[in-house]
């Protein structure tokens, strides 16, 4: 008992009696960067949704296919579209205006009719008016012919107005029922699904047989030529992201490497969610092959400086002072940071030793 009792006090004698871990501060180079995690999509990138639900009847293009803008992606049908596009073409057909001619002809002669009688008339009463002035025939004769005549010119007006209205009104259903033709037939082209733009199919999600709508995507498209990378900035840091920036890249894909990028857009709205911002990059270094949607981790790089004094960040209390080697604190000033290290501006030399603070 005496024995372990007398092992265990030198132990303790050797502890206390140990030097405090000190160090020197180093001259070096470090780089201060905010550190950030995304995905990579292009810059054309889009899901595709369907213009009306449906049933999809073909799909016309499969992953890894390379389209233009207005290629045929997929069919949709819908049997109301059909039967609305079949009974506006056949109104058109109703309204139109050849189908419609014989009503302008018959209102025309019906006019022409009104006209002979009108000439009629008028002689007539010409006539009537010369046996009168002869002392030939009575006052009630002449005013009767008179009255004739005038009746004769308002419905020879009343034809004519007739033949404009009937055109109008012939004119305007025609326009109309085409109009309707047109939109039927544009809500039934909304069953084809194009391509917005060129690019690539990255994935299709829907096969022949299955309802779609407008809340669902068909499938994703993007330009695999032009990449930008999202990156979720945490809201404390946004303030130091500025445009151009480089960016260092690394990715699950390639281990063990760097890729080069450069910030090229800050959107100024924050995510609620996860209180951050997106700020996007695209590569000035680029691996061989890329990937829509590739997860990856960025460090922003905000400042480098090159043969500065620095220290571990564990050897700093509150970030203004430091132990020397007697355990005196010393106020130094700072510069940049990285994970792990500190900048010293002032109030140290490479010649000076420091404790660690107790934790």
């Amino acid at each position: 008992m005496n024995r372990y009792f007398f092992i265990a006090l030198l132990g303790l004698l050797i502890s206390c009696g140990r030097s405090p871990e000190t160090i020197h501060p180093t001259t070096e180079s470090i780089t201060e960067s905010v550190y950030a995690s995304g995905t990579i999509s292009t810059t054309d990138q889009y899901q595709v949704f369907p213009a009306a639900a449906g049933v999809i009847h073909k799909v016309w293009v499969q992953e890894g296919d390379s389209v233009k803008k207005g290629t045929l992606l997929a069919v949709l049908v819908n049997d109301v579209a059909g039967y609305n596009q079949q009974s506006a073409a056949l109104k058109a057909s109703f309204d139109s205006r050849e189908t419609n001619q014989g009503k302008l002809t018959d209102a025309q002669r019906v006019a022409d009719m009104a006209y002979q009688k009108m000439k009629v008339d008028s002689a007539l009463y010409k006539r009537q008016q010369n046996l009168w002035a002869e002392q030939i025939g009575t006052r009630v004769e002449l005013e009767q012919r008179e009255l004739a005549w005038q009746n004769a010119q308002t419905e020879y007006q009343l034809a004519l107005q007739r033949i404009k209205d009937l055109q109008k009104q012939i004119t305007f259903a025609d326009q109309l029922s085409q109009k309707n033709l047109q939109i039927a037939g544009k809500m039934k082209g909304d069953y084809e699904v194009r391509s917005e733009s060129d690019g690539v199919v990255f994935r299709w999600l829907k096969v022949a047989g299955e309802f779609a709508n407008q809340q669902t995507p068909l499938g994703i498209i993007g330009n695999p030529q032009k990449y930008v990378l999202e990156m979720q900035v945490d809201e404390s840091d946004i303030t130091h992201i500025k445009l151009g920036l480089p960016v260092a890249i690394t990715m699950d894909s390639y281990k063990g490497r760097v890729f080069e990028a450069s910030v090229t857009q800050i959107l100024p709205i924050k995510k609620k969610k996860n209180k951050t911002f997106l700020v996007e990059a695209q590569f000035t270094k680029r691996p061989e092959q890329i990937f829509p949607n590739t997860s990856f981790e960025a460090n922003i790089i905000l400042n480098t400086k090159d043969s500065v004094l620095l220290i571990p960040r564990n050897y700093l209390l509150n970030d203004s002072t430091v132990l020397n080697k007697a355990g005196t604190p010393v106020r130094v000033v700072t510069g940049i940071k990285d994970f792990s290290r500190v900048e010293i501006i002032s109030g140290l030399k490479a010649s000076d030793e420091l404790i660690k603070p107790k934790e």
